[in-house]
C-alpha cells in the first residue's frame, strides 16, 4: 500500500472504517466467530496489533525520498532490487515504531480479552477479574504491576533490538 498508490487508494477507506473500532468492541463477534478461547483471544489481539504496523510500513515507504528510487533505476535496478534495498531498509525505523506501538497495544488487549475470552482459568487478566469477584484488591494491584512490569521488558526488547538493526541511527 506504501508503494502503490492505486492499492492504497482502493484498499484505505475499509482500513479507515475498521480502525477506529476498538479491539475490545470486537470481543462479541469474536466469540461467535471462534468461540470462547485463544482463538477468539488470538483475533482481538491481532486487531490490536495490526493497524498500527500497517500504518506504520505504509508511513515509512511513503517517505522515502523518490530520489532514491529514481536514482537505483537509471542504475538499472529491477522493481525486486528497489522493494529489498530501498523500500525495506528505508522503511524499518518505521516499521519498527509500529511494531513496538502495536504490541504494546497487543499486550493491553490480551489481558481485557483474557477478561472475558477464556475458559479456563489463566492469564493475567483472568486473574484480575477473580481477584475483583472476591474482592482481593492486593491480588489486582499485583497483577496490575505484572502487566507494567511485563510491558517494560517488552519496550526495552524493542529498543535493543532497534539499536541492534538501525546502528546508523
Amino acid at each position: 500500500m506504501g508503494w502503490s498508490t492505486r492499492l492504497r487508494e482502493i484498499i484505505n477507506p475499509v482500513i479507515e472504517m475498521l480502525r477506529p473500532i476498538p479491539p475490545l468492541a470486537w470481543i462479541p463477534i469474536a466469540i461467535l466467530w471462534f468461540g470462547i478461547g485463544t482463538k477468539s483471544a488470538a483475533f482481538i489481539i491481532f486487531l490490536g496489533v495490526f493497524f498500527p504496523i500497517l500504518l506504520n510500513t505504509i508511513s515509512g515507504v511513503i517517505s522515502i525520498d523518490s530520489k532514491l528510487i529514481e536514482a537505483a533505476r537509471t542504475l538499472g535496478a529491477n522493481g525486486k532490487d528497489i522493494f529489498f534495498k530501498i523500500l525495506i531498509p528505508g522503511s524499518v525505523p518505521s516499521i519498527l515504531v509500529g511494531m513496538r506501538i502495536g504490541v504494546g497495544i497487543g499486550w493491553m488487549t490480551l489481558v481485557a480479552a483474557e477478561f472475558t475470552g477464556v475458559k479456563t482459568g489463566y492469564g493475567l487478566g483472568y486473574m484480575i477479574m477473580t481477584a475483583r469477584d472476591v474482592q482481593r484488591p492486593d491480588e489486582i494491584l499485583a497483577g496490575m504491576l505484572v502487566i507494567g512490569l511485563v510491558g517494560i521488558f517488552i519496550n526495552l526488547c524493542f529498543q535493543f533490538v532497534g539499536s541492534r538493526i538501525l546502528k546508523w541511527q
